[in-house]
C-alpha cells in the first residue's frame, strides 16, 4: 500500500502557518520562507524537507540548482519548479518573488517536477 504523504497545508492549519512564518520572519530576516514539495504526478524523490529559509538574495536558479543537489538528480533530467503553476524566470531573485506570489499564510508554495532533458 502507498503511503499518502500529507501537503504542508494539510499538516497544519493557516492560523498555525501564518504564526510560523511571521515567527521565521521576524528571526530571520534576510530570508524567505519557501515549502517545496513534488507534483503529483512527478517521477522523482520526494525531497527529505520540504520546508526552506532562502536568502533573500539568491535566484530562483541558484535554489533549483540547489534542489537538484539535495535530490541526487541524474545529469539527464533537468528540474523545474512552479509557482501557481507557473514557470518563475531563472534570473530573478526570491525576495521579488516572494513579495509577489507569497501566500495569506506568509509562506511561498513551490512545487517541483521534471522533464528528460534531450540528448
Amino acid at each position: 500500500m502507498e503511503s499518502v504523504v500529507k501537503s504542508f497545508k494539510e499538516q497544519f492549519s493557516a492560523d498555525e502557518r501564518l504564526k510560523e512564518s511571521r515567527n521565521i520572519i521576524s528571526k530571520y530576516p534576510d530570508r524567505v520562507p519557501v515549502i517545496i514539495e513534488k507534483y503529483s504526478n512527478a517521477d522523482l524523490p520526494d525531497i527529505e524537507k520540504n520546508k526552506y529559509l532562502v536568502p533573500r538574495d539568491m535566484t530562483v536558479g541558484h535554489f533549483i540548482h540547489m534542489l537538484s543537489n539535495r535530490l541526487h538528480l541524474d545529469s539527464s533530467k533537468s528540474l523545474f519548479v512552479f509557482v501557481k503553476n507557473t514557470l518563475p524566470q531563472t534570473g530573478s531573485c526570491m525576495d521579488s518573488l516572494y513579495n509577489t506570489k507569497k501566500e495569506g499564510d506568509g509562506f511561498l508554495y513551490m512545487t517541483y517536477s521534471t522533464e528528460k532533458t534531450f540528448g
